[in-house]
């Protein structure tokens, strides 16, 4: 007979290689586990373990789909990395534009951002971030479900949480712009 430890560890396993997120079903089956009350509890053992040892990863519940990911806190140094490996600036704008206005045909990225954009849109598909499907003579440009894995994003909030950041940058320049404003006047005093 197998032990609540060991299968707490086939869950862990799973959720470490797979890294999307998981149903309670989905991971029964990819366990090899009958019954989804020990997958249950197995996930609610792997939290509290995680959070006694303060670790740096988290089992994150998005409407009882699981997903093993690095904790909030430390997001920024792995977010570096795989940027740095994957995608350069001009590609990631180019992605973030997509993701903002999808769906998109391909052509008015083009007009938008330049034919570089075509080296863009050629390696987000290689990513299997965007999916391009035939659209008259040109194509029109979808996120794919890895692209909301990898990001740890929800489809219905990714607008929402672009224009947050938007506004966000927006206050910053306008700050920056009062706080020079403020200078000149006490200048010209």
């Amino acid at each position: 007979m197998t032990d609540l430890n060991d299968y707490k560890k086939r869950v862990e396993a799973i959720l470490f290689t797979t890294g999307r997120f998981l149903t309670i079903d989905e991971l029964a089956k990819m366990c090899n586990l009958g019954s989804v009350g020990i997958v249950k509890d197995s996930i609610k053992k792997l939290k509290e373990e995680y959070d006694a040892r303060d670790t740096s990863l988290e089992i994150i519940d998005n409407e009882n789909s699981y997903k093993l990911n690095i904790a909030k806190d430390y997001l920024y140094l792995t977010t570096q990395l795989l940027e740095d490996s994957e995608m350069d600036k001009s590609t990631q704008e180019t992605l973030a534009l997509i993701a903002y206005k999808q769906p998109i045909l391909q052509s008015d990225i083009i007009k938008m951002r330049s034919n570089v954009a075509y080296e863009h849109i050629k390696k987000l598909k290689e990513l299997e971030f965007v999916t391009a499907e035939k659209t008259g003579r040109t194509r029109t440009l979808r996120l794919t479900s890895k692209f909301y894995d990898y990001f740890d994003v929800v489809d219905n909030e990714l607008k929402i949480k672009m224009e947050e950041n938007v506004k966000v940058e927006e206050n910053q320049s306008l700050l920056k712009i009062n706080d020079s404003k403020d200078l000149e006047d006490k200048n010209e005093d």
